[in-house]
């Protein structure tokens, strides 16, 4: 991933009209001007206060405080924790700042933002694109953003089906009506690379473990507002020919769908 991040903030607000022409065209196009404003936690690392009062698009409680960051700062600690965890080169290219803006406007629970993405912040994200193109990388340094405590869980979909070559039909309630700590709390998991699992067999029953658990966990979406993330480079044709048309039907209602262009470059190599 390669460049240098703009020192030009990004604007959450924009030209009703433009808004159109991008839902039109299908693209969204980055906003240009004021920072992000944050309503939920984050590592304090990556944010800074400010008074709401210095904030005129904002009208919280007076208690409060707008927690508020700009998008070039961002990318720039987006890049630090790229070296740190990764590779001492990290470096994000310009081609993937309209993919990590529309991220960061969700995990941010930035509503005006979301409108201008059309995003909902009721569903999770399902992060598509080619082979090596970063999914697995930009999910992995998000769930970092966040204090130990609140971090979601990757778990790759290849694991989970040996999970279930050892432990069987338990594991489909491992992830989904199972998935609550101990408080109550649901957990939040990142369900990387869907497709990658093998077809299993658990003393001679197949069973499409992913597709059980997709299920399961959108049944948890109605019922309870559990949120589920994923990643994959499978087309929505391949998602139905594999796991079947329900399942295809449910993630429309589950995620939020935020692809990598086909032409993505492999950052591998």
């Amino acid at each position: 991933m390669q460049t240098t991040s703009s020192s030009t903030p990004i604007n959450t607000t924009t030209n009703p009209s433009n808004r159109k022409a991008r839902a039109r065209s299908g693209s969204h196009a980055l906003p240009s001007n004021p920072p992000y404003r944050r309503t939920t936690r984050a590592s304090q690392e990556l944010i800074s206060t400010t008074p709401a009062s210095q904030n005129p698009k904002s009208t919280p409680p007076t208690s409060q405080k707008n927690i508020t960051m700009d998008f070039p700062q961002f990318l720039k600690q987006l890049e630090t924790l790229g070296c740190k965890h990764y590779n001492p080169n990290f470096k994000i290219i310009p081609d993937d700042h309209d993919i990590i803006y529309r991220m960061l406007t969700w995990f941010l629970k930035d509503a005006n933002a979301a409108i201008e993405c059309n995003l909902s912040l009721h569903k999770g994200i399902l992060l598509t694109g080619p082979v090596g193109c970063g999914k697995t990388t930009l999910m992995h340094l998000f769930r970092l953003m966040h204090p130990p405590q609140e971090q979601f869980i990757v778990k790759s979909c290849r694991d989970i089906s040996y999970e279930f070559n050892k432990d069987g039909f338990a594991v489909i309630n491992r992830y989904g009506r199972g998935s609550f700590d101990r408080n109550g709390h649901a957990k939040i998991f990142c369900l990387d690379d869907l497709g990658t699992e093998n077809a299993i067999k658990f003393y001679g029953n197949e069973c499409n473990v992913m597709g059980e658990i997709l299920m399961s966990r959108y049944d948890l979406f109605v019922s309870c507002k559990m949120i589920t993330h994923m990643t994959t480079n499978l087309s929505s044709s391949e998602i139905e020919k594999i796991y079947g048309l329900r399942v295809r039907s449910r993630l429309r209602e589950m995620f939020n769908l935020i692809a990598f262009p086909d032409s993505a470059s492999d950052k591998r190599t």
